[in-house]
């Protein structure tokens, strides 16, 4: 269904499992900028009423993940460290074209948001199934149903908006840019990592 060209190597949950104090925390900190890029979505095209409603759904959502995480983290007695960078994403958002119409970059915005959600939900079924603490492998199943309700509402809106862009076309570009980068992660105990 996500159509990734390359998938997480599964031991990179062992990787995880040495540091979950740090997959938690950034974990929060994905969360927290997912809930910002929607209502920077919502900001800067508060004309698109169904987009609007979308997004601020797609924010409640990602704050209350944070929550959960938060929750969790409080749980566990670990602590929610400092906001990290997510070099991926970084990668990610040199490839969105930020030339051409509004409609043009509004199209990218949201292919750009659809593969970071279509990589969050792979990662978070490679944990879930192989993460051998139970309750997070429950957690990441949840959170991974959640994700790809996003990456599908995100590729939804590309299509809807397009104007003159092949969105299929543009699309392929995004896994292929997606699937040359992503070589060079999962090789710590971050989300992207």
């Amino acid at each position: 269904m996500l159509g990734l060209k390359l998938a997480t190597d599964p031991r990179w949950v062992n990787i995880v499992e040495s540091n979950i104090e740090e997959i938690l925390t950034d974990h929060a900190w994905c969360e927290q900028k997912a809930a910002s890029n929607a209502i920077s979505l919502v900001t800067y095209n508060s004309e698109l009423e169904e987009l609007v409603t979308e997004m601020l759904v797609i924010a409640r959502e990602e704050l209350e993940h944070l929550q959960m995480v938060h929750d969790l983290i409080k749980k566990r007695g670990l602590t929610l460290g400092r906001e990290r960078k997510d070099h991926y994403v970084n990668e990610l958002f040199k490839f969105m074209k930020k030339d051409g119409s509004r409609k043009d970059a509004l199209c990218d915005r949201l292919l750009f948001s659809a593969m970071i959600e279509a990589r969050s939900c792979e990662r978070f079924k490679v944990l879930s199934e192989n993460i051998k603490d139970e309750e997070l492998a429950t957690f990441y199943r949840d959170l991974m149903i959640s994700e790809a309700g996003h990456y599908t509402t995100f590729l939804g809106f590309a299509r809807k908006y397009k104007d003159n862009i092949d969105i299929d076309k543009r699309w392929k570009e995004w896994i292929e840019f997606e699937g040359s980068i992503i070589t060079n992660y999962g090789k710590s105990e971050t989300v992207h990592g």
